[in-house]
């Protein structure tokens, strides 16, 4: 990583000592928090490594701008600092890129991919240049209700307002420039060119109802990495592993432990 600027990340790790590590990176806006209906299942198996991104959560906030580059950076030095040589990867939007890119340019580093309700290139740019002079002029607070309304679908959000309201305080409670930093960081992304170039043995999930990241955008990552599978989830929108969590369960435990 010569000319690395990674930090050092906060992360949370769980499970048999002695178990193939899989990392969770999580969506933009989010804290590690957002993977607790995996844990339990996860940790009998697995020793899980749960992160927050630069910017988010407990991690620190260096100032921007970001690069994906930086991410995968961070999530590096993470697994040197844990003495992990290979791990597996679970994304989930800008963890799923962060993960893409990461398998892309470090292939040695990765056993297996989950890619989720992900993006290989989220433009126009000029979306999230104007989402991130929102957050640095207004704060978080001024996006969480948007953004929370597409993590869910419309049913769950209507018989669940407490799940709802606990996620528009995540959101809000992610620092202002590290989430237009990393706003920065998708707009600027485009990691087509890399999707051959992924070695790993790779899941995508779509969420059937998710706005944020539809489903050709994870189709065209599918027929992008060789064998890769897709699985589309039915009532799910951006959050698919809180929204259908056994079924995320139960597909991510076959595809990380199957042989």
């Amino acid at each position: 990583m010569k000319g690395s600027r990674a930090v050092e990340l906060h992360a949370v790790v769980e499970g048999r000592p002695d178990a193939p590590v899989v990392l969770l990176l999580g969506s933009l806006g989010s804290t590690l928090e957002m993977w607790e209906p995996q844990v339990p299942a996860l940790a009998e198996h697995v020793r899980v490594v749960r992160v927050d991104t630069r910017g988010h959560g407990r991690s620190p906030v260096p100032p921007g701008p970001y690069s994906i580059d930086d991410l995968v950076d961070d999530a590096v030095a993470l697994l040197d600092r844990l003495g992990v040589a290979t791990a597996s990867f679970v994304g989930l939007s800008l963890g799923g890129m962060t993960a893409m890119r990461l398998a892309a340019r470090e292939p040695h580093r990765v056993d297996r991919l989950a890619l989720l309700c992900t993006s290989a290139h989220l433009g126009p740019a000029s979306s999230w240049a104007e989402r991130a002079a929102t957050v640095r002029e207004h704060g978080t607070v001024a996006v969480a209700p948007v953004v929370a309304s597409r993590w869910l679908t419309e049913r769950k959000r209507a018989c669940d307002p407490t799940a709802v309201a606990e996620l528009e305080r995540m959101i809000a409670g992610t620092p202002s420039e590290g989430y237009a930093s990393c706003c920065e960081a998708i707009g600027a992304m485009d990691l087509r060119a890399d999707l051959p170039l992924i070695a790993a043995r790779t899941l995508v999930v779509a969420g059937a109802e998710d706005p944020s990241t539809p489903l050709p955008h994870l189709r065209l990552i599918a027929d992008g990495v060789a064998g890769a599978e897709l699985l589309v989830l039915p009532s799910a929108a951006h959050l698919a592993n809180l929204e259908q969590p056994e079924a995320v369960n139960a597909a991510l435990l076959a595809h990380l432990c199957g042989a």
